[in-house]
């Protein structure tokens, strides 16, 4: 059996990206033969991909992207905070957002064919950072909005670095003011959307089985009151309007003052402008949202690398 260096080992570690332990198992599976050794590292690599999937990914970045009257958000998940502070990462989600603006790929299935900067697929970019970076990554949603004139502003909050973060939001307004005008008053709108969470552009948009949910918990509460039954549908009724009203972006009070419904702040800076400006549709992302984190037991964990 050929004799495995430090030097092999590290030359291997460079060219494949792979931990150094890994590099070492692989030149001895490979009697020290480098091409077949980094051929051994892709498959293991693969195959670790594969395993790793089943591990939840709720960690990771949005990225936000836009190109005047069109804009993107895309969320990619990690299984720790740490792989988010990763250059490696960074550059994909980056780049894999630059890629959703220029294509207009509508989901993550048609980003994930996709071509990716310097050769292959987004996919297998995605696969073969799983292989180098050691963790599962999933190239989870991708949301878009667009105008035919006027302008669709970005904002990331808290961002890790320009355009990547845990809250991304797209603001798309539509109209003959100018950017100048447009622009600061997107990102007002979009601070609020990414404070106050709105669950729909306007009422009648927000999914019906939350309102039908807030229905039911509205029937219950109102029936215990022993209010006749007038008057406690009355009650139900009020109590889901609220509900739509609190939760509806153009309906929802401006955060910055707490009292002008936002609706009225599109208007206000239409007139001020002295043009037309509609707020015609925006997105939020927030990372991790949806997904339930799989609490592991670390002890167990360990016992079970050890084969206890």
């Amino acid at each position: 059996m050929a004799e495995i260096t430090a030097a092999a080992v590290k030359e291997l570690r460079d060219r494949s990206g792979a931990g150094m332990m890994d590099c070492k198992k692989a030149l001895t599976e490979a009697n020290g033969d480098m091409e077949a050794a980094v051929d051994w590292l892709r498959a293991k690599g693969l195959a670790a991909a594969a395993k790793k999937s089943s591990r939840t990914a709720a960690e990771g970045l949005v990225g936000v992207a836009v190109a005047g009257t069109k804009g993107v958000a895309v969320e990619v998940n990690s299984e720790t905070d740490f792989v988010a502070k990763n250059e490696q990462f960074q550059d994909f989600v980056r780049s894999v957002t630059s890629v959703a603006l220029s294509n207009g790929a509508a989901d993550a299935d048609a980003l994930a064919s996709a071509d990716y900067p310097g050769g292959g697929t987004v996919s297998e970019k995605l696969v073969a950072n799983i292989a180098t970076i050691g963790e599962n990554q999933t190239l989870r949603r991708v949301g878009s909005v667009s105008v035919s004139s006027g302008l669709v502003v970005d904002y990331v909050h808290n961002a890790v670095v320009p355009g990547l973060g845990k809250i991304g939001v797209l603001v798309a307004l539509e109209g003959d003011a100018s950017a100048d005008v447009l622009q600061p008053l997107g990102k007002q709108l979009a601070m609020h959307i990414a404070a106050a969470f709105p669950l729909a552009l306007s009422a009648d948009l927000i999914d019906p089985a939350l309102l039908e949910r807030e229905r039911a918990i509205a029937a219950e509460k109102a029936a215990e009151s022993g209010k006749p039954a007038e008057i406690v549908a009355k009650m139900v009724d009020g109590a889901v309007a609220k509900f739509a009203k609190e939760n509806a972006l153009l309906s929802q009070l401006f955060v910055m003052d707490n009292k002008t419904p936002i609706a009225d702040v599109v208007a206000k800076a239409a007139k001020e402008a002295g043009a037309s400006i509609v707020l015609k549709d925006y997105v939020r992302f927030q990372l991790g949202e949806g997904i339930e984190k799989e609490e592991s037991d670390f002890a167990a964990e360990v016992a079970a690398a050890a084969g206890v």
